[in-house]
């Protein structure tokens, strides 16, 4: 398996896992080529704060993705560069699941945040994936809460 920060010739294949991950939520309403237009123009802006990760076997296409969301934060005297990161999409095809490549796309996205500077990395998960999330590293917090919509 390779890990690899992905770039803007991983497009279609990050595409191509979103649609995947998100296609059975609600039925798509773009092809996935159309997608792969619309998040290339949404990565160009966006670069800078978001950075995907792509694991691929002994294979060209990509097998899984996690994205790492990158939030600067306000500054504080004697610390004037904090960022905060959260991991976001992680998504591996249901048949190479169990493998260890969705573990290994989030200790790459994580070691990424930590290595340009983030306090802290935090993830969103569904209750299936929490206890990888914990085998990884990850607690939950009392500190960190959320306010749901009205």
């Amino acid at each position: 398996m390779e890990i690899s920060q992905a770039n803007a010739d991983d497009v279609a294949d990050l595409a191509r896992l979103l649609w995947l991950d998100t296609h059975s939520e609600e039925p798509p309403q773009l092809s996935v080529a159309a997608f792969a237009a619309e998040l290339a123009q949404w990565w160009a802006t966006h670069q800078d704060s978001h950075l995907a990760f792509v694991a691929r076997l002994h294979r060209p296409e990509a097998v899984g993705m996690a994205w790492v969301a990158l939030v600067p934060r306000v500054p504080r005297p004697g610390a004037t560069s904090r960022l905060s990161a959260d991991i976001q999409s992680v998504f591996v095809m249901p048949d190479q699941r169990g493998r260890g490549i969705g573990s290994a796309l989030v200790d790459a996205a994580s070691a990424h945040a930590t290595r340009l500077g983030s306090l802290r990395v935090t993830v969103r998960s569904g209750r299936k994936a929490v206890p990888v999330y914990e085998r990884l590293g990850f607690e939950s917090s009392r500190q960190l809460l959320q306010r749901p919509p009205d």
